[in-house]
């Protein structure tokens, strides 16, 4: 969520005790040898050492998209995350863990582009006044004639992120630069006086210079690449990393397996880093549900436990927590005075009804979930039992049910919360075409929720959390299940005619610039029906085809006829389905109208763009389905044809398959990958390490699982 700040300007002087020791002159011989093998200097990892990994080997590893560099470092109480930013628009970023937190240089628009070159990174600790700053040091080489400085933002990685989107910072939060002539330094502590933030670069081959306002980086000698050491820490309190997160059934994926014990605290998981360094309610559920067969039981328990812990009072999911000094300038902001008491935002819909099903699907059907259920309801976490927060949302979803299941009418359905234009995934504002009643929500989460619920009283693991006229309620609620997902699919279906359709291909097609003949060949001669992406604020589907699909084939149980034409639509080439070469498209806006196409772009955040985690739904979902003994032969065969055809897709996208999402471009014929954001044509940045883009640890590909001798490399 976006905010605005107000109150004092504030800048602290920076600590003599932090800023960077003199630069040696033997900085300079080294940089021959370092510069030789910087390419070379990830450490080589076995699969094992990214999930239980000696205590002396910190967890290094980088990757590469487009014009960025990413370099992740964990090593106990040191967590962090650097980025390198070539092009036009260089940038230094240092992303931690620890109270989602960073510090970042931003560089003015070059006429010609630089080039990074990243060296050694190492951890760093330092005292100072008695209190624990934790760090990296990298070294590193930049091509450039002349950098000007432009900013450096210290603080709250939401703060960070909203600068990067062109919003500015809040002005309290503003750091003195401390300038010497080989050396930058920007500290300050937290507004409430905590430990805070550091950066700082140093040269010994160029030098710093002030020319009016401006400050200027310019190496000694033109044309040589300058020297750089790049230092940044915080002072916020470090998570605990797992030692040992992953058990024998996950796959030998080593750069899958390193983002993830990057992501990976007892105290939450992160979403991804660098923009999400903290807990969100959704993704962890859904990497939970996803992982659940190669994590250990602790993981698993942690993650659950870290989402009941976070309820609201009346067992709403927390989306997103605001720590550090992000809820110090909320509480400012609200209160005029500073605290660092946690701030939980419950604007989206979907996790409400996440949690239920995948709390069941570990503690109801996972074996290992089973065994420890009653001990981990009774735990306690903040002096509240575990069972007692459950029981709070279940009862949440069923009051919640019961309007629709008295009188199934669109105006009954789940809602976006009022005033907000987003409440689940596609949380841009685009996201679900502008439309208040969202598909999944709806027709998936709702009803997956309530047979949830069902499972839990059948089980007896709510009797000691709940009074016998609460089991009665929840009960009736869960005997709905099956209306509320009959009445809501319904109001959802779009149909179109072949011929309508098919002109809508053709138009769409010839307005992006693709081709069109592989989609019109894919089209049946019968009438196109497919659900919508949402219900508008009258009721009227939005009709863009979507990926959330694969919700339903992960916790549904569809019938044969719904399952040949919901997966076959899909599964036809985009501009009339979702699939291409560069992977499944999360929306497809062809059959709308003119006016959503534009919006639902290749440059869009949930627009004809892929993520990762949404193919390894529908990946886990086809599984899923596949393993039914009640479907036809045919139904059988059209389903393993789609799960052939979506990870040809999957595996022709190995480079990126720990991002976010991605971008494609159509050149010589081909779907082409194109990282999102980092050429800076796009409307947002993805992130190179997302939690739920890792969850193909647990998701092998299909020939695997026919039981193959050796796994052979998904490229």
């Amino acid at each position: 969520m976006r905010f605005k700040t107000t109150g004092l300007t504030t800048t602290a002087a920076a600590d003599p005790r932090l800023l960077l020791p003199a630069v040696v002159s033997s900085l300079r011989r080294r940089w021959v040898a370092l510069l030789a093998v910087a390419l070379l200097a990830v450490p080589a990892v076995s699969p094992a050492l990214a999930t239980d990994r000696a205590a002396s080997a910190p967890l290094q590893f980088r990757i590469a998209e487009g014009r960025i560099e990413n370099a992740f470092y964990q090593d106990g109480d040191i967590a962090a995350h650097l980025l390198l930013s070539s092009g036009n628009k260089p940038r230094v970023l240092v992303a931690f863990p620890a109270g989602d937190s960073g510090a970042g240089v931003w560089f003015e628009p070059t006429v010609a582009p630089v080039r990074w070159t990243l060296g050694e990174v190492k951890g760093e600790h330092r005292m100072v006044d008695g209190h624990a700053w934790n760090g990296i040091v990298a070294e590193a080489s930049v091509a450039a004639d002349e950098l000007v400085l432009k900013d450096a933002v210290l603080g709250s990685v939401r703060v960070l992120r909203d600068y990067q989107l062109g919003q500015g910072y809040p002005p309290q939060t503003a750091a003195v630069p401390q300038l010497s002539e080989r050396s930058a330094q920007w500290r300050r502590n937290r507004l409430d006086g905590a430990p805070g933030y550091a950066i700082a670069l140093s040269t010994d081959n160029g030098r710093f210079q002030r020319d009016g306002s401006r400050i200027l980086l310019r190496p000694n000698r033109a044309g040589e690449p300058l020297h750089l050491r790049i230092e940044a820490s915080t002072g916020e309190t470090p998570l605990t990393p797992f030692t040992n997160l992953l058990n024998e059934h996950a796959r030998a994926d080593v750069r899958s397996r390193q983002a993830l014990q990057f992501l990976s605290y007892r105290e939450k998981f992160l979403a991804g880093s660098w923009r999400f360094d903290t807990y969100f309610g959704r993704d962890t559920l859904m990497s939970l549900r996803l992982l659940m067969p190669v994590l250990q039981p602790a993981a698993v328990d942690a993650g659950i436990a870290s989402v009941l812990a976070r309820l609201s009072p009346d067992g709403q999911v927390a989306h997103e927590e605001g720590i550090g000094e992000f809820a110090v300038l909320q509480h400012l902001k609200e209160q005029g005075k500073p605290s660092a008491k946690p701030i939980y935002d419950y604007v989206m819909v979907d996790d409400d009804y996440m949690l239920p099903p995948v709390a069941a699907a570990w503690l109801l059907e996972d074996p290992r979930g089973r065994a420890g259920a009653r001990a981990f309801l009774a735990g306690k976490v903040d002096g509240q039992r575990h069972g007692d927060a459950l029981a709070r949302n279940l009862l949440f979803v069923a009051a919640s049910s019961e309007a629709f299941a008295r009188k199934p009418v669109y105006a009954n359905l789940i809602a976006l919360k009022p005033n907000s234009p987003v409440g689940q995934w596609r949380d841009s504002n685009e996201g679900i075409g502008r439309g208040r009643y969202p598909y999944d929500v709806n027709t998936v989460w709702m009803p997956a929720a309530l047979r949830a619920i069902g499972e839990f009283l059948d089980a007896g693991l709510l009797d000691d959390y709940t009074t016998p006229a609460q089991r009665e309620r929840l009960r009736s609620a869960a005997s709905g299940a099956g209306g509320w997902e009959q009445h809501a699919s319904a109001l959802f279906a779009v149909h179109l005619p072949r011929e309508r359709a098919a002109q809508q291909v053709r138009d769409y097609a010839r307005q992006i610039g693709v081709p069109d003949a592989p989609a019109l060949k894919a089209l049946d001669d019968s009438a196109l029906e497919f659900p919508a992406i949402s219900l508008d604020a009258q009721g009227h589907p939005v009709p863009v085809l979507h990926s959330d699909e694969g919700f339903r084939l992960l916790f549904g149980r569809p019938d044969a006829a719904v399952l040949d034409r919901d997966v076959g639509n899909l599964m036809r080439p985009f501009p009339a389905g979702l699939m291409t070469d560069a992977g499944m498209l999360v929306a497809n806006p062809a059959y709308a109208g003119r006016d959503v196409w534009s919006r639902f772009g290749n440059n869009a955040y949930h627009g004809t763009v892929i993520w990762a985690w949404q193919q390894a739904v529908m990946a886990a979902g086809l599984r899923r389905q596949l393993a039914r003994s009640d479907l036809p032969a045919t139904t059988r065969t059209h389903l393993a044809e789609a799960q052939a055809r979506l990870w040809r897709a999957i595996c022709a996208a190995d480079a990126v398959r720990t991002s976010e999402l991605w971008s494609w471009s159509y050149v010589g014929g081909h779907y082409r990958i194109e990282p999102f954001g980092a050429e800076g044509a796009h409307e947002d940045e993805s992130n190179a390490a997302q939690l739920w883009s890792t969850v193909f640890l647990a998701l092998p590909p299909p020939e695997i699982a026919a039981g193959a001798a050796a796994e052979k490399p998904c490229r």
